[in-house]
């Protein structure tokens, strides 16, 4: 149980992001003892400063190189008292394993690194290369994570063939689900202009939330795109809305706005920009309005990656996985920079951030084992 026991070892040691609690290092090791390359890069401020590790395992024949990528770091606990046991104390219980970052992702990268110690063990002279792009940034604003090691891999001239990201995907059981890509996302922040007065003098002042409001009943109504095969169609969702002083007889100076486009691969960022746009000036209003593009669309369409994952989750499971772009963003949106395939594979995500966060002790060996397949069939 070798993957179960380096799954505690992780857990145990505290790493919220951007805090790595020494776990690069431990995995460090373990890879340079099976033959790999190890390089540890430290990027960010003084005050948030990011642990990344990259290694590179060559093997005796040409083929493709494989990658594993993922994230060392943790989201905050939460409240302390509300958790059966220490978040940070890996703990057994009804065939569970307890601890932050059980699910997300340290049983995934610990499994990552036992098949890849097996597999080396079993096929010393393999084909190919095995790379690992490990971050604790992640969680935070990954800024200066995986996308600076993608950064530093371009600069080179390095580029992966696949690359799987051990992100919690199964939905039901292990191996249900693989994420073959991700829908993009794009933040606005609007703030509507108007003039403060008296709720009575309404000709003395000028109401922001009354000029949105056609406006905005446009935004919730407009159908952005039909989305594809791969994508369901574009989503808009506001997630804020605030105006006013607290008082029942003041008219609102200006009304602050928050909202989320989730977007297929149909739309792009600067399209569905214009398009807001569009409307705001349509509809006269004067305006102030801030964008932050959290990631663009990637998709890998069926190949052998996938194919291979996926025959490796049958093997060992018996389930056919499907394939899906559902969800948030993960760094796969970086690699894709610079890696033709990349996909995302990992245990049930049900209770990933929450209290009490947890895995099938038995999804863990599962999960090994599905890696390592992969490997030989991409590999050997």
């Amino acid at each position: 149980m070798n993957a179960l026991r380096l799954t505690e070892a992780l857990i145990a040691r505290r790493s919220v992001t951007p805090e790595d609690g020494g776990c690069q290092a431990l995995l460090g090791e373990r890879l340079q003892a099976a033959g790999f390359f190890c390089e540890t890069h430290v990027f960010g401020p003084a005050d948030f400063r990011v642990t990344n590790l990259f290694a590179l395992r060559q093997g005796s024949r040409v083929g493709p190189t494989l990658a594993f990528a993922g994230h060392t770091d943790v989201v905050p606990t939460g409240p302390l008292e509300r958790w059966r046991s220490d978040p940070f104390v890996p703990s057994h219980r009804d065939g569970h394993l307890y601890g932050r970052g059980a699910a997300d992702m340290k049983t995934s990268i610990a499994a990552m690194v036992v098949a890849t110690e097996e597999f080396i063990q079993k096929h010393p002279d393999h084909g190919g290369a095995i790379a690992f792009l490990l971050t604790s940034d992640e969680e935070g604003p990954s800024v200066d994570g995986t996308v600076r090691l993608v950064e530093l891999l371009q600069s080179r001239g390095q580029s992966l063939d696949a690359c799987i990201v051990g992100e919690p995907t199964s939905v039901d059981q292990l191996g249900d689900m693989i994420k073959n890509g991700r829908r993009g996302t794009l933040s606005g922040r609007l703030v509507v202009k108007g003039i403060q007065g008296h709720i009575a003098y309404p000709h003395l002042a000028r109401n922001p939330i009354h000029d949105l409001a056609p406006a905005l009943a446009e935004l919730v109504a407009t159908r952005w795109d039909e989305g594809n095969q791969f994508f369901p169609p574009t989503s808009w969702q506001m997630s804020n809305i605030h105006a006013g002083t607290g008082a029942g007889n003041v008219i609102p100076g200006e009304l602050d706005l928050q909202f989320n486009f989730r977007f297929s691969n149909e739309s792009t960022a600067e399209s569905l920009k214009q398009r807001v746009h569009a409307v705001l000036d349509r509809h006269g209003l004067d305006y102030q309005l801030a964008w932050t593009l959290g990631g663009e669309t990637f998709l890998t369409p069926p190949g052998s990656l996938s194919q291979g994952l996926s025959r490796a989750i049958h093997d060992e499971t018996g389930i056919t996985p499907v394939l899906s772009t559902t969800g948030g963003t993960s760094d796969g949106r970086f690699i894709a920079r610079i890696c033709p395939q990349v996909v995302e594979f990992g245990p049930v995500n049900a209770s990933i951030h929450k209290i009490d966060e947890h895995v099938k002790v038995q999804d863990i060996e599962r999960l090994k084992n599905i890696y390592r397949r992969t490997l030989e069939n991409l590999l050997l």
